[in-house]
């Protein structure tokens, strides 16, 4: 935006307000659809204050996980979790955790035919894996 006019600056704020208000619209409608139909959901969101849906969704995270990193995924990034229609278990998963090659945000590029954004959206099958036995399934 830094070459931008000032008409070309308010037009791309409009667009991306509006892209801001349809994905809080599905996602409330998605979340009341479950919460009537007594559906079970896990919602997975970035969590880097301020949020949009921290701030204004009346539903609150039951999970915030500060450093995913620690867990076997990519990246370090703060990620937070909403269930609904279930709550998260507390199990102790006690095993190693293999190591993986941690991603910089900034050091992203396209690879494998993927695009940045897709890569930076990753999660590592092993964080996958502990976060389904340490929330979700009996142990």
């Amino acid at each position: 935006m830094k070459n931008y006019t000032d008409l070309q600056k308010l037009d791309y704020a409009m667009n991306l307000h509006e892209e801001l208000h349809r994905n809080y619209e599905v996602i409330s409608k998605m979340a009341a659809l479950c919460i009537k139909k007594g559906l079970r959901m896990v919602i997975e969101n970035p969590h880097t204050p301020p949020h949009y849906l921290t701030m204004y969704w009346p539903l609150k995270p039951a999970v915030i996980d500060p450093d995913r990193s620690r867990n076997g995924d990519y990246m370090k990034k703060p990620t937070q979790y909403w269930f609904i229609n279930l709550k998260p278990k507390n199990n102790i998963i006690m095993e190693p955790i293999e190591y993986v090659e941690r991603r910089v945000h900034d050091h992203i590029h396209k690879a494998e035919g993927k695009s940045r954004q897709v890569r930076r959206s990753e999660i590592h099958p092993q964080y996958a894996n502990r976060f389904i036995r340490q929330f979700l399934i009996d142990q």
